[in-house]
């Protein structure tokens, strides 16, 4: 089999990058963050799925949370026992702060305004956390072992990884 596993345990240092709020910056987003997770030894499904959760996310931040003269900020890292990536983008536009408890839905005519319904069905969890002002970060993460819920392992007869 030549499906790459993360190492649990294995420390990554959090990758971090300005980029322009433009849609080239967020092309170079999606594209680094490809580069850095493979580098990084993820697998590569969850590779997938995080590059369009960056996609969406900086595309937002350059359509929506652009402010002339300032960058957006990409940040990747795992958690320190290695169980999630989590993908952070902030941007300089705190009074722009995306419903998380019910994302727009678009009507089927709409050209647009699906990003964070992407978001929301391939991640694990995402959030906002509003910065010092003038920002705020959209996160998102990512579960790079599958959760085992409570319920199947005690089955098992395994202890239960705990959810959340």
């Amino acid at each position: 089999m030549n499906e790459k596993t993360t190492q649990l345990g294995a420390p990554t240092r959090p990758f971090t990058v300005l980029l322009s709020p433009t849609r080239r910056g967020a092309r170079l987003a999606r594209l680094l963050t490809a580069a850095q997770l493979r580098e990084w030894n993820i697998a590569c499904g969850v590779i997938e799925r995080a590059e369009h959760v960056v996609a969406e996310l900086a595309a937002n931040a350059a359509m929506h949370g652009r402010v002339p003269g300032r960058d957006f900020r990409l940040t990747l890292s795992t958690t320190d026992d290695g169980r999630v990536l989590r993908v952070e983008v902030t941007d300089t536009r705190h009074d722009h702060l995306p419903d998380t408890r019910r994302p727009h839905r678009p009507s089927p005519d709409d050209e647009s305004g699906r990003g964070l319904l992407l978001v929301e069905a391939l991640s694990d969890r995402w959030g906002v956390t509003p910065g010092l002002v003038p920002r705020k970060t959209v996160w998102a993460e990512l579960d790079l072992v599958p959760r085992v819920p409570a319920e199947a392992a005690s089955a098992a007869g395994a202890p239960p990884h705990p959810i959340g």
